[in-house]
Parts: C-alpha cells; structure tokens; sequence
C-alpha cells in the first residue's frame, strides 16, 4: 500500500466528532416528530419513521461520510467551522447507525402492526440514544461496539 492510500484509508477511518453530532441533533428532531406524528397519526408517523429508517440504513451500509445528514453537516455546516481538532473512528458510528435502523424497524412495525405504544416506545428508545449524542456526546452504540467487535473476532469460523 503507498503512503497517500495509507493516509486516505486513515482518513476514511475516522470523522470529525461534530458531524455526527449533529447528525445525531437533526435526528432527535425527527424522531420528536415521529412521536408528535404518533399521538394524531399513525400511518403519519410510519412514513415519517420510515423515512429515518432509510438513513440509519444509509449510515449504517456507507458510514458517517455517505450518510445523509452527515452530507448536509459537510457541505453547508463544516466551512463555516474551523479546522477539527477532535476526530472519532467511523465503524463504531456505522454499528449505532446500525441500532438505530434496528428500533426505528421495531417502531415501524409496531406502528404499521396498529400498536402505536411499540412504535413510541422503539422510537423512543433511538430518541434517547440520538438526545445522549447530541446533547452530551455520549454515543451509546460507539460504547457498546468495542464489546459486539470482541466477540465477532473470538467467535469460531463455520464452514
């Protein structure tokens, strides 16, 4: 591998830590709407958390670069900022995207199911991890990733 690949596969590997949270702010506002939508509508809010579910699975497939609202943070948020002077890894920020996708696919099926308090109730689950980002810069998923990548590299090879 030459230098300049090394260095832009480093590069890819990590973000600026204030992407992600304000990905993670735009998607506690969604989410609070999701809920909002849920108290008058529910095919509302199934559309308005499906939509978030497509860019928690964007997240998670492509990482924090791709992802939509890391997109909008890094053409119109960025240079407007000053140099980062923080940087985190991106696959733990691919695996909370990952739990994301997964409750707000619970909620979806419980609000598409009729059960508008499973919907809520997953849906509030990812509003909670989104808020403790956003607001504390404390990435739940990120914490729990070191655990989940532990056990994928002990666990024994199938053929």
């Amino acid at each position: 591998m030459s230098t300049n690949s090394r260095t832009t596969s480093v590069a890819a590997a990590v973000v600026d830590v204030r992407g992600p949270r304000f990905a993670a702010w735009v998607t506690t506002g969604v989410l609070v709407l999701v809920l909002l939508a849920a108290a008058i509508s529910t095919p509302l809010a199934a559309v308005l958390i499906a939509a978030q579910a497509v860019v928690f699975a964007i997240g998670a497939a492509y990482g924090p670069r791709r992802h939509p609202y890391g997109r909008i943070f890094a053409a119109f948020v960025a240079p407007r900022l000053g140099p980062t002077e923080e940087t985190e890894p991106a696959a733990p920020l691919r695996f909370a995207q990952l739990l994301g996708l997964i409750f707000s696919a619970v909620g979806l099926l419980g609000f598409l199911a009729g059960s508008t308090v499973v919907g809520a109730v997953f849906v509030g689950f990812a509003l909670f991890a989104a808020f403790l980002n956003a607001a504390f810069g404390i990435c739940l998923g990120c914490q729990i990733y070191p655990l989940v990548a532990r056990f994928r590299r002990t666990a024994p090879a199938t053929n």
